[in-house]
């Protein structure tokens, strides 16, 4: 399949997507050669980044098996990317068929596609938002038609909230979020942060805001505050690896990622 097979005119080609490098580094095959461009910059400046994009990946898994072991059977992506294999969808709906999913992403290429892939799943969209427009997101019809906000829900903001800046108070966007969500909802939760102090770390994260955008790492306590409202799951907020590691996954590293689960009680 061509390039022009999926990608609409209106996209500029021209300008990386966070989701399309993600996509890259993943192995997929929906990424433009800009993307792929900003991408190697960045894994170039930190050899781990990969090993932390799928250490993301693998945490997303645990959480989500977790969340329905728990009852969960609706969940809401934000800052899903492209829906690429070992995503909400599949592993939730692996676990239990009656799973309901939405995901959200700003980027147009992620949602057209998702949206392609998932046409034959009457339990799964894909709609595009940006996470700072909670009223939006939690009122779209194709939103509402799949998930019942009076029901608890799963909601994931995987390695989304570095991109909002202190100004716009991420804390208190994601409060936003919890008052609108039924008690017994969980909240996951990942954030790249900057307690890693090595230079390694902080040469990758300056690479990463020039070629792509504006990274705001945050301490482990300012990713803490945006659990407030919810009660942390044990083990509490750690490196991705270390959360509920499977049996013979490697749980030594840390990644620059800090992640959580937590309930609404």
């Amino acid at each position: 399949m061509g390039q022009r097979d999926w990608v609409p005119d209106t996209i500029d080609v021209n300008q990386p997507s966070m989701a399309r490098m993600y996509d890259f580094v993943l192995g997929g095959s929906h990424n433009f050669a800009v993307d792929r461009e900003a991408a190697e910059k960045v894994l170039a400046a930190n050899p781990d980044g990969r090993l932390g994009m799928f250490a993301n990946r693998a945490f997303l898994r645990r959480a989500v098996r977790f969340m329905v072991n728990a009852g969960i059977t609706q969940f809401l992506d934000i800052g899903s990317g492209i829906p690429t294999a070992g995503n909400v969808h599949e592993i939730a709906q692996d676990a239990n068929p009656d799973c309901r999913v939405v995901y959200v992403d700003v980027d147009p290429v992620a949602v057209l596609h998702g949206r392609r892939m998932l046409a034959s799943n009457g339990r799964v969209t894909a709609i595009q938002a940006d996470i700072r427009e909670p009223d939006r997101i939690l009122t779209d019809p194709d939103l509402l038609e799949l998930l019942d906000l009076n029901q608890p829900v799963g909601l994931l903001m995987l390695c989304v909230l570095h991109f909002v800046p202190d100004e716009q108070d991420p804390a208190g966007l994601v409060a936003r979020y919890r008052d609108r969500l039924a008690p017994g909802s969980y909240l996951t939760i990942s954030h790249v942060t900057g307690d890693d102090p090595s230079d390694t770390h902080q040469d990758a994260m300056k690479t990463y805001s020039r070629v792509m955008t504006q990274v705001n790492l945050r301490s482990r306590d300012q990713v803490a505050a945006m659990f407030d409202g919810f009660d942390l799951v044990d083990p509490g907020l750690v490196w991705v690896p270390r959360w509920r590691p499977d049996p013979g996954e490697d749980a030594s590293a840390t990644l620059f990622y800090y992640g959580g689960v937590g309930i609404r009680p």
